[in-house]
């Protein structure tokens, strides 16, 4: 039997999928509705200072009739008083004491209103607390959220008034607008912190209307940058999230975020190291629902593969994760295609001719038609000249019609850091020339 209750920084949940702090979990209503769907966990909508949201503070990317692959918003914490989410959050944990029920939270940066805040969080038998670090709009004018993440020192100090008061586990949520996501990182692991979420939104501005010159979206005319969220930022989100877990110096669990959509979603989070995955964007586009597909595919995986719990796969994708430097200069693939699946739609051609390496020439072939022939143009690849780029591959809409296929044997490997130390320095054209002569690598 498949096993997918998780222990994250002391926060336990029946399985890895949380719902984020956002509008989804601004409410009893709504939390209690996700857990019914069977969510096995939820981070409430940050409550903190007053705040009045705006109309108009959503807007989204939609690309090639795809709906919202990227949403942005301007919306703040919650706007409804500490007091009601406070007794809330407190009602909906003691009618699921299976779920976990994380608060977020965001005060001004001064320590007596941080422990009081904390204090009164803890008294709703929530399960733990989540540190709001990340918002880019809105409250970081005010000096929280992104304000607060992008200064190491600051994470810290709040961090630590936090941990002075709380008796459950803190998790700090880590904003992407860094230069560095470790050093945030860092910072909270030296002031006590239980774990890190991350990654909260990304600093945007979706874009102008070409009829007003109004930003998107507008507010009276007006706009500004938001937060950027949604499928389009899970690659950004995969990298940092990684670098959280490989760094040596933090080595706290982590809770993904960012563009999860779906199990295979989740799963390469868990994979790159995190504990549990919180959701949002997915959810505001499609509802609650999609809990039902994400339980029954990642159980079905591991079942498929063997596994029994999330512990044993978690981070096992770190291992694969190096410097460029350290990369195998004699790894040699091509790109092939199979005829039989092609369309002659001859994107590779075009791609290949004005953006990689001109290696893919149109063949005409003689192809039989009813009562007759036809001649056709079919793309083959020269292979000699093929430096295995693989943007034919990306390109080609016909699944399985292009392939990578491997070249060399496999026995031999050499870095860029290895070669560096063998050539003479400085390094000349004519010596790595050499070097490509010597191992049979094509140049170009």
């Amino acid at each position: 039997m498949v096993d997918l209750s998780i222990n994250c920084g002391g926060i336990i949940s029946p399985s890895p999928f949380w719902l984020a702090s956002a509008p989804p979990t601004n409410s009893a209503y709504q939390v209690c509705k996700a857990f019914e769907a069977g969510w096995g966990g939820a981070v409430w909508k940050t409550i903190g200072e007053p705040v009045m949201n705006v109309c108009n503070r959503y807007g989204a990317v939609d690309y090639n009739g795809q709906k919202i692959l990227g949403l942005n918003n301007i919306e703040l914490i919650s706007d409804r008083p500490i007091e009601v989410n406070l007794r809330e959050i407190a009602e909906t944990k003691k009618l699921w004491p299976d779920r976990a029920v994380v608060v977020s939270l965001m005060v001004e940066s001064k320590r007596e209103v941080w422990h009081d805040i904390v204090k009164r969080t803890i008294d709703t038998g929530a399960d733990g607390i989540e540190l709001n670090y990340g918002c880019p709009h809105g409250m970081s004018e005010r000096g929280m959220g992104s304000a607060v993440g992008q200064v190491p020192e600051y994470c810290q100090m709040i961090t630590e008034w936090v941990m002075e008061a709380s008796t459950i586990p803190v998790l700090v949520k880590l904003t992407p607008n860094v230069a560095d996501v470790r050093f945030p990182g860092r910072a909270a692991k030296r002031a006590g912190a239980n774990g890190i979420s991350l990654i909260n939104t990304i600093n945007s501005m979706m874009g102008v209307d070409l009829d007003t010159f109004e930003l998107k979206p507008a507010v009276d005319g007006k706009g500004g940058h938001g937060g950027y969220a949604g499928p389009a930022v899970k690659p950004i989100a995969l990298n940092m999230v990684s670098q959280i877990a490989l760094d040596p110096e933090i080595r706290l669990p982590i809770s993904g975020i960012g563009g999860i959509s779906t199990w295979r979603d989740a799963l390469e989070f868990i994979l790159l190291g995190a504990s549990s995955v919180q959701v949002c964007t997915a959810v505001m586009h499609y509802g609650f629902r999609i809990i039902e597909d994400m339980l029954e595919g990642l159980t079905n995986w591991m079942e498929a593969k063997g596994y029994t719990s999330l512990d044993q796969i978690r981070g096992k994708a770190l291992r694969g994760i190096d410097d460029f430097g350290n990369l195998n200069l004699l790894f040699k693939s091509v790109a092939r295609i199979d005829e039989s699946k092609c369309i002659q739609c001859n994107l590779c051609y075009i791609a290949c001719e004005d953006s990689a390496h001109q290696c893919i020439d149109l063949v005409e072939q003689t192809m039989p038609r009813n009562n007759g022939s036809e001649i056709s143009l079919q793309p083959r690849v020269r292979e000699n000249d093929c430096v295995g780029c693989r943007l034919c591959y990306i390109v080609c809409p016909v699944e399985g019609c292009i392939s990578m296929v491997r070249l060399d044997d496999g026995l031999q490997s050499k870095t860029w850091n290895e070669l560096v130390k063998e050539l003479p320095q400085p390094l000349t054209w004519d010596a790595l020339r050499a070097f490509q002569r010597q191992h049979g690598i094509e140049i170009h």
